[in-house]
Order: C-alpha cells, then sequence, then structure tokens
C-alpha cells in the first residue's frame, strides 16, 4: 500500500464540471476536496442560460422525436467544425451527453420538452432548456455536493501543483500549505478575464480591444491552464472559442436581434441572412473586410423598435440586453454609436461604405420585400420591414462578446492530460472549459459547453477515482 495521503482526488474548480466530477469521484468511493477560487461553487455554468445540448434524450422523446442519435449529432458535430476537432473527444461527447443529461434529470434538474429547440443551424432540436436555466443546474449540483462526504474549500486559488520526481502529480499548493491526493482534477474554466492569455491564446477575440468583454465568471482567468503547464501539459486549441456580436451599446448580452436590421459590409452589400444562428454569425462578419459590419434600418423602424414578446422570459432573467427598441437606439444616437444621415450618400460617407452602393442593395431589398420572397439570403417573409423612409441609421455590428474560451489542455478520452508527445501525466486530469480540442472553432449549438463541462467532468471524476484506487 503506497504511503499516506489527504484525499484520494482533489478537484479543482467548482463550476459544473467541477462538481461533476466531485460527485462521481466521491460516488465511486474516494475521498475528495473541492477547491474554488469564488466565494460560492457555481462558477460560468450558474451564469449561463442553462442549455444542454444532446440526442436521443427522454426529453426529445416526449417531444416526438424518436429518430435522433448520438451518431447524427457526432456527424453534425465535425461536419460544422470542419473536422478540425479531435474526433474521438467529441465522439465521446457525443455518445455520452445523452446519458449525463439523464443523470441531471435524475437529481432533479428540470428540461420542459415544450422549450426544447434547435439551438444551432441543424434540423434537428436538441438543445435542451433547463427550467430557471444554469442556476438551477448549479444549485442541484451544488446541493448533491453536500450530501457528499466532500470537503469543500471556498475563496482558494491555487499557486502550484505537487509534483514528485517521476513526474506524477500529486497534490497541490495552497499559500503555506501542502494537500496530498493521488489524483487532480483541473476544472478551473476558461480565461475570458485575463487579457494577458486572451491576447495569446485567443488573439481574435482581444483584437476587439476596449469592445470586447467576458460574460463567463471573472474568476475564470486561466489557472488551469498555468497550472497545467507546470506538469508539462500540452495547450492545444489556440485562437478558438465563442463571440457573440454586439453594437457596443453597453456591456450586457445580447444573442437575438431583430429581423428588420439588414446588415451590409463595407462594400455596402449584403453578405447574410439576418437572423442566421449565432453558432454561425461572429465568423460571417468577422470575415467581411475590416471584421465588421453595420446593421442599417430606417426611421420607421426606429420609432416602432420595441422588444420581441418571445424574449422577454430571457430578458426578465437578466440573460440577454434589450438593444433595438426605440429608447435605446435615441440614447445611442447622443454617443454616436447610432450614425443618423438624410441619404444613403450621406450614410455611406459617414461610416466608410464604398459610396453608391447602397442604392442598389435596399432597392433589391425592398423589392425582395413587396415580392414576399427574400430572393438573396431567405429571410423570413415576416421578419423583414423596407428601408424606405429617412433619415437612415448605420450601427457597427462587432464579434466582440467572450461567451466562452476553448483553448486548452491537451486531454485523451479518459480525460487524462497529454504532454507534447501526447504521454499521460500521472496523477492529472482535466474537464470543461479548461480543456481544448474538444470545442472548435464553431459553436454547434447551444448548450454545447455546458454539454462538455458534464459529459467531461463526469469522465474525469470516474477515472481520477480510479487512478486513486490504482495507487494503493
Amino acid at each position: 500500500m503506497s504511503e499516506q495521503v489527504d484525499y484520494d482526488v482533489i478537484v479543482v474548480g467548482g463550476g459544473g464540471a467541477g462538481m461533476t466530477a466531485a460527485i462521481h469521484a466521491a460516488d465511486d468511493g474516494a475521498t475528495v476536496a473541492l477547491i474554488e477560487a469564488d466565494e460560492k461553487l457555481g462558477g460560468s455554468t450558474a451564469l449561463s442560460g442553462g442549455v444542454y445540448y444532446a440526442a436521443g434524450t427522454s426529453v426529445q422523446r416526449a417531444r416526438g422525436i424518436t429518430n435522433d442519435t448520438p451518431a447524427a449529432m457526432f456527424e453534425y458535430y465535425m461536419t460544422l467544425n470542419q473536422y478540425r476537432v479531435n474526433a474521438s473527444l467529441a465522439k465521446k461527447l457525443c455518445d455520452n451527453a445523452g446519458e449525463q443529461l439523464e443523470w441531471l434529470i435524475s437529481l432533479g434538474v428540470d428540461f420542459s420538452p415544450e422549450a426544447l429547440y434547435s439551438s444551432g443551424v441543424e434540423s434537428v432540436p436538441r438543445g435542451h432548456s433547463a427550467v430557471g436555466m444554469g442556476a438551477a443546474i448549479a444549485a442541484v449540483l451544488d446541493r448533491e455536493v453536500s450530501k457528499r462526504n466532500i470537503d469543500v474549500v471556498l475563496k482558494s486559488r491555487l499557486e502550484q501543483l505537487l509534483i514528485d520526481e517521476a513526474g506524477r502529480v500529486v497534490g497541490v499548493q495552497i499559500g503555506e500549505d501542502s494537500i496530498t491526493s493521488r489524483a487532480v482534477v483541473i476544472a478551473t474554466g476558461g480565461f475570458g478575464a485575463n487579457p494577458y492569455l486572451l491576447n495569446k491564446y485567443y488573439p481574435e477575440a482581444a483584437s476587439q480591444s476596449d469592445k470586447a468583454w467576458y460574460i463567463g465568471n471573472p474568476n475564470c482567468v486561466g489557472d488551469g491552464l498555468l497550472l497545467g503547464e507546470q506538469a508539462g501539459a500540452d495547450i492545444v486549441g489556440h485562437n478558438r472559442g465563442l463571440l457573440l456580436t454586439t453594437p457596443d451599446f453597453k456591456k450586457e448580452l445580447e444573442v437575438f436581434v431583430p429581423g428588420w436590421l439588414v446588415y451590409v459590409n463595407r462594400e455596402g452589400r449584403r453578405f447574410v441572412n439576418e437572423m442566421a444562428e449565432y453558432a454561425v454569425m461572429s465568423g460571417v462578419i468577422k470575415a467581411q473586410t475590416g471584421g465588421s459590419c453595420f446593421a442599417i434600418f430606417d426611421d420607421r423602424a426606429r420609432r416602432t423598435a420595441k422588444p420581441d414578446k418571445q424574449y422577454e422570459d430571457a430578458f426578465a432573467a437578466g440573460v440577454i440586453s434589450l438593444n433595438w427598441v426605440t429608447d435605446e437606439i435615441d440614447a445611442q444616437l447622443k454617443t454616436g454609436k447610432v450614425v443618423q444621415a438624410d441619404t444613403f450618400d450621406e450614410l455611406e460617407t459617414k461610416c466608410g461604405i464604398r459610396p453608391g452602393s447602397l442604392e442598389a442593395t435596399f432597392t433589391q431589398y425592398n423589392a425582395d420585400f413587396a415580392s414576399g420572397i427574400d430572393s438573396r439570403f431567405f429571410k423570413e417573409h415576416g421578419e423583414m420591414k423596407p428601408i424606405v423612409e429617412p433619415p437612415f441609421y448605420a450601427v457597427e455590428i462587432h464579434p466582440a462578446i467572450i461567451c466562452l474560451t476553448s483553448t486548452g489542455l491537451r486531454i485523451n478520452t479518459k480525460a487524462q492530460v497529454l504532454d507534447e508527445r501526447d504521454h499521460v501525466i500521472r496523477g492529472l486530469f482535466g474537464a470543461g472549459e479548461t480543456t481544448g480540442d474538444v470545442l472548435g472553432e464553431r459553436y454547434i449549438g447551444g448548450g454545447n459547453s455546458i454539454a462538455n463541462a458534464i459529459v467531461y467532468g463526469a469522465i474525469a471524476g470516474k477515472e481520477a477515482a480510479v487512478e486513486a484506487k490504482r495507487s494503493y
């Protein structure tokens, strides 16, 4: 029997991935400590919309969807990401997402069949919306942690891992205290709140300068990457994450935009259906000249702009912002973020759009509205409004809201952290946003991140418990 240690498993990070890992490790017989930098558990999961992405679930069947499968989810996942993610990790996620959703349901998380929706650009609804959003998921996991003999340490940020002469991770250092273990799970979330690491690992987001801001937990400063590197971990998934578009009116989340906005690039051309899913929209806008675009509308749209009823609940819960309403537009006119002009020619000059281009663009757009068919990008006719009544308005749109970062520790399908030669670093596991090459350049749809956290949190917790038993 090996020498005595303080715990079998230490889990670093108390968000969705960390709490899941701690619960599963404890259920498999391990003694567990859960260490969190914040004053409470929950992490970014608690701040999220609470959507979980999975296929072949009881919730789908309750909705009458009986033919969806993990295999179909995997095909979609890989295609949308152009196969530029680790296929084995993606397949493990797709194959286990349904099982872990059922686990959450068994614990008491309520996923309404009526709220199931197609959350990406796929045709099959796989976005499972938790009643009470991410806060409800986090609350249930927190409750389950408290039911078990898991030592929870809050307001404690790790300084380093303990590593023995053979390169095995054998515990953690907190201040002057060394806490030993047979396995460590790193689940500290991403690095969206760390400007240095954003510049290093997610320059696409950092390039937005003061327009960029992070919606996640402010404690997500990349501790996991720095800790993993101490043990020789490889860092993968450079310049990946999820950005949402923003008019930069205020630092509040915006997921949905009204259909009466018309997006044009600096050539004055439309380039996308303005209602395209956020899973792809930031990439499409980034590809335009200057990496941004302009939302155009007329005075009638400004005067009649009001909240969309289908988003009222999300607004009331503080999940989204309502930027495109008359009062807010008028307020932003005074700041200069909404540009006003009496003619298209004047608007082009003020915004730096190619001269003479908007007239042709909106002649076509207005004709399409009159005909009932968007001949260019097939936006639903009910979402369209003609752009005819001056003055005209333009707002520059940037992909700048940082929802998550996808650069992280390289892992295998057992959630073991790997070095640059793909050798397993004994005693070290990773889960959730701390890891890389699971989430790709394109976010596959609402709930991708939470599914990743729960699935690999479960795997990491179970495998860490196995590692602990192996060490006896």
